[in-house]
């Protein structure tokens, strides 16, 4: 599974399709102060970026990607 959600990060791993947008939107809905995990991330549909810039998640942990590392910034660091 690309997303595996916890208590308080939200871990992604390999490619996040755009089929996983919707579970995000779910389960970021009526939370507060979750951060994302993108160490192990190779790809991220551009979707999943969205929601996450629209909740106003932090980042803990970038990918090791440089390309993706960038890209992700680009969105989410534009939140701080």
């Amino acid at each position: 599974m690309p997303i595996d959600f916890r208590k308080i990060k939200i871990y992604f791993t390999g490619i996040v399709d755009i089929e996983e947008a919707e579970g995000l939107i779910n389960h970021l809905q009526g939370k507060s102060g979750l951060t994302a995990v993108f160490s192990e991330c190779e790809h991220i549909h551009p979707a999943n970026l969205q929601v996450l810039m629209a909740a106003g998640v932090k980042v803990t942990a970038w990918p090791k990607d440089e390309a993706l590392s960038n890209f992700l910034k680009s969105g989410l660091l534009a939140n701080d």
